[in-house]
């Protein structure tokens, strides 16, 4: 929902309202710390050689306490107008994506995992994935970023991200009449609006809020993600996915079951 307006206010009640938000943010930093450390040790340079991936692995699989995954958890926004979502927003598991289009590993994800989650968990119910922007690799990600931004807001988001990590998408590279090209692939009705969106104030504050949440939890490669709150970092296989979302399908039911007892 759209925020309240501002109204003006006194210089006392502008003091005692900047030492309140700046009481809340401290709080909500405190609250993250322990979690951006953690993320921070599973998170991995996805885009590195293989030969990382096994050190990864081990890494994913440390102890997390619970007070950590709760505060990670609750990332998930859940909001039903998202168009950079997929599945319902009351589903018992939601999957994070902190990705980049330039990112070689997120387009294995994109094109060999997430088709799959798609049919075995969001068509079902049970999962819902959202997708966060976070552009490593420089100006051309960042750009790519507000493209499948502003496609998303005619509802061409899933089709854009198809087209953007199909195989060989990435060495055409992103410039503004290839990213065009791409809207065109995805079906975006109006070229013009697209644009506009693409350039516009709402697709960089859009970015800079996904990137923000990304930064403050540790997040340091891509892909990276939260199942539940449950880092996983790289693209892991699909088994490691499914094995993840189950587990926390099952802790979201033991969770409900209790409070629907009372």
């Amino acid at each position: 929902m759209p925020s309240s307006p501002s109204r003006p206010s006194s210089p006392s009640s502008r003091s005692s309202s900047s030492s309140a938000s700046a009481r809340k943010r401290l709080l909500v930093s405190a609250a993250v710390a322990v979690a951006a450390v953690t993320l921070g040790i599973v998170s991995w340079q996805a885009t590195a050689p293989e030969r990382k991936a096994a050190r990864t692995s081990s890494a994913a699989a440390a102890p997390k306490g619970s007070d950590v995954r709760a505060e990670l958890a609750k990332l998930a926004r859940r909001e039903a107008g998202d168009k950079l979502a997929a599945g319902r927003p009351d589903a018992p598991v939601v999957l994070i994506e902190y990705s980049d289009f330039k990112c070689g590993y997120c387009g294995k994800f994109a094109r060999d995992t997430e088709p799959e989650l798609v049919k075995k968990f969001v068509e079902e119910g049970v999962l819902r994935i959202e997708w966060r922007n976070f552009p490593i690799f420089g100006a051309d990600s960042e750009t790519a970023a507000k493209a499948a931004w502003a496609a998303g807001q005619q509802d061409r988001f899933a089709q854009f991200h198809a087209a953007a990590y199909a195989a060989g998408a990435k060495e055409k590279g992103f410039g503004r009449e290839r990213l065009l090209e791409l809207a065109r692939e995805a079906g975006v009705p109006d070229m013009g609006r697209f644009e506009k969106d693409m350039d516009g104030a709402a697709a960089a504050a859009a970015l800079q809020k996904d990137q923000e949440e990304g930064y403050r939890i540790g997040v340091t490669s891509t892909p990276s993600f939260l199942v539940n709150g449950q880092p996983i970092a790289g693209a892991q296989p699909l088994d490691a996915f499914a094995l993840a979302i189950a587990k926390a399908q099952e802790q979201a039911k033991a969770t409900s079951e209790p409070q629907a007892a009372k």
